[in-house]
């Protein structure tokens, strides 16, 4: 039964009792400090800073005159107080609001409350840990349901009327307050921020994931750029059709027509509307076309900079069978961050004995070069005249913008049979930048310095390259001179030029200088004096040396020729370039690889940035091509290196002694 106020009948009884006590005053007092205070820090609608009590809680007016309202001084809450364990039922009921409360905040994003908020309204009360009052027979269940809205809402009556909703005002603000406190703020003595959801919807997130930083990019050519309006105006939604309005309400496909709602979801390649496949052709592509495998868009797309990154090296291995065991130091010093885009080795020198043993050295040094390089390289191409061998790797997905390699070979010797001395020579087309490779072996001897530039004159005249790619600018080409014919030149290997200077003050220089300050022996280098003179090595550029000498060495050790010739130390190895552009190529690294002792020459390497520029589709292309075989055998011997190595970290494990002291 319900008085007119709104209230049960028996609430409205016990409340009378308890004023007839005389006690009703001060209870009404701290019930309503406490619940001002608790209101500052809980959710819903808390009062405002500085909000006197007396309009937090409207009375009304009949019953201020009877009531002695005391004056409450606000003070900071207090830490919160360790309580006693926590009974079966009331865990389990903790357990069941916070799971409701993550249900609700699941199903309803767009909430701005907090989750103190929906707990107040939808969970159900603790279990009671008090004594059930006698006045009030159906428990706490109904005050805690009941709204202090909805309580103000409702008529006000008398004194009586007025003293029953104070009195149940306070009674379910106290509970709820508590409640919370108990079960979710405070749960295993650790405080617990609520759930804080968004004000408003979040903005979408951008799908396009281009980059300029990147090789490969999610680059929208030009042409689709206003594809979002025409995919819109033509077709309107992408989810139009049944296939894909279930693929939508899986949440496959964006809800937005835009040009990555478009593309694959596997893939980042560029859209291609139809119309622009019925007017493109692959075979016949110009400089400048829009969708040339060799156009300035491809090359954008892979090298934003359009310059790439080219390893040159060469090594005299003095015909010795026993190759080294690792080549990470030689082919990826650390100082350079990255891997760089082409990889180039040249050996001279290599395995001496019969065809059928040397064909095998050269497959095994091959295979030792992939095998390091890994997965991301492939052999482009390989070739070999008598010792003298050249391997040329590039990028795995870089392949697809060559043209096809060739080679040529010149022989230096009186008796052409001996094919120890000579020049070795790798051209093809990267895009539209055609680059030559040569490697050479010239005339040995100190005082042999005409010999070897008539070695130069032979080569730079015998090499007949290109042959079938044709040349980017013939206007600046010669029939008397190869290196005139391309983009590009390096030309690296064993010259054999040496040091004008006797031994001892070669040494003294050394030893004076143990940071590889060389300035003072490259005074007396053979091959510096003729390339300043023009007379050898016309066009060509060196990068500062900064190595000590990579020739003689006693083969395992670090010192110089320690035998009865007393081989002065020299700089024979070395690596060239030329450009038909001017500051086409930056030298980046010039250096030696003192850890490889296997041979009495040192590897001598170059890094170097190369300038790439677009070329036309109407070159023969090399179609991928790459050794397939070396590939498979290469990555075999890396995997299965390095499961040896893990087998052996294991074993050391489990076979270490623990000493006890």
């Amino acid at each position: 039964m319900s008085t007119p106020n709104g209230f049960p009948q028996h609430s409205r009884v016990c409340l009378t009792r308890s004023m007839e006590g005389g006690a009703v005053q001060d209870l009404q007092a701290k019930k309503a400090g406490k619940a001002a205070k608790k209101e500052a820090g809980g959710d819903g609608a808390p009062p405002k800073i500085g909000t006197p009590i007396s309009e937090t809680f409207k009375l009304p007016e009949d019953l201020k005159a009877n009531i002695k309202m005391k004056s409450i001084t606000p003070r900071p809450p207090r830490k919160p107080r360790l309580e006693r364990a926590a009974s079966l039922d009331e865990k389990s009921w903790r357990k069941w609001r916070r799971f409701r409360t993550s249900q609700e905040s699941l199903t309803d994003p767009n909430e701005t409350s907090s989750s103190n908020g929906s707990l107040q309204e939808a969970s159900p009360s603790p279990p009671s840990r008090g004594r059930a009052s006698p006045c009030n027979p159906c428990g706490p269940q109904e005050s805690l349901h009941s709204s202090p809205d909805a309580l103000e809402a409702s008529p006000g009556g008398k004194s009586r009327g007025g003293a029953s909703d104070l009195g149940k005002r306070a009674s379910e603000i106290s509970s709820a307050f508590g409640g919370l406190l108990r079960g979710k703020g405070f749960a295993g003595g650790k405080p617990r921020l609520s759930q804080i959801m968004p004000a408003r919807p979040l903005p979408p997130m951008e799908l396009n994931v281009a980059s300029h930083s990147l090789r490969t990019a999610n680059r929208i050519d030009s042409d689709c750029l206003d594809y979002r309006l025409y995919s819109q105006h033509k077709f309107g939604r992408v989810s139009s059709s049944l296939s894909d309005s279930r693929l939508q309400g899986n949440g496959t496909l964006c809800d937005s027509c835009s040009t990555d709602s478009m593309k694959s979801t596997f893939s980042v390649l560029t859209p291609i509307r139809a119309k622009d496949v019925r007017s493109r052709s692959y075979l016949e592509g110009s400089l400048l076309a829009s969708g040339a495998l060799m156009g300035a868009e491809e090359l954008s797309r892979y090298f934003p900079n359009r310059s790439m990154g080219i390893f040159v090296a060469t090594w005299n291995m003095q015909g010795q069978k026993e190759l080294p065991v690792n080549l990470d130091d030689f082919l990826l010093p650390t100082d350079p961050d990255f891997a760089q885009d082409m990889y180039v080795i040249g050996v001279q020198e290599g395995c001496p004995d019969s065809a059928a043993v040397a064909l095998s050295c050269r497959r095994e040094w091959e295979i030792r070069l992939q095998e390091t390089l890994g997965p991301h390289y492939v052999l482009l191409h390989s070739a070999a005249h008598g010792v003298l061998y050249m391997s040329v790797f590039i990028r795995r997905d870089l392949i697809w913008f060559c043209s096809e390699v060739e080679y040529a070979t010149v022989t230096t010797r009186i008796v052409s049979q001996i094919k120890t001395k000579g020049a070795l020579g790798i051209s093809f087309t990267f895009f539209g930048t055609s680059f030559l490779f040569i490697t050479s072996h010239f005339t040995s001897g100190d005082s042999k310095v005409n010999e070897r530039k008539l070695d130069y004159n032979k080569t730079i005249q015998a090499l007949t390259l290109p042959k079938n790619v044709p040349d980017t600018n013939p206007y600046r080409s010669s029939s008397s001179d190869v290196t005139t014919r391309f983009d590009e030149v390096f030309w690296f290997g064993d010259f054999n030029f040496r040091l004008n200077k006797d031994r001892e003050t070669v040494d003294s220089i050394l030893n004076q200088n143990p940071n590889t300050d060389v300035s003072k022996l490259l005074v007396y280098d053979q091959l510096t004096s003729e390339m300043s003179r023009g007379s050898i090595f016309k066009g060509f550029q060196e990068a500062d040396i900064h190595f000590r000498p990579s020739y003689k060495f006693d083969i395992g050790k670090d010192s110089y020729d320690t035998t009865s010739k007393q081989r002065t130390p020299s700089y024979t190895d070395r690596v060239v370039f030329r450009s038909r552009y001017k500051d086409d190529i930056q030298a980046v690294k010039y250096s030696s690889c003192p850890v490889i002792k296997t041979s009495d020459h040192r590897p001598v390497f170059a890094l170097f940035r190369v300038k790439v520029r677009p070329g036309r589709d109407n070159i023969p292309l090399a179609a991928g091509l790459f050794d397939r075989d070396l590939y498979l055998i290469g990555i075999r011997r890396r995997a299965t290196r390095e499961l040896l190595r893990l087998r052996e970290q294991k074993d050391q494990r489990s076979s270490s002694i623990c000493s006890i002291s």
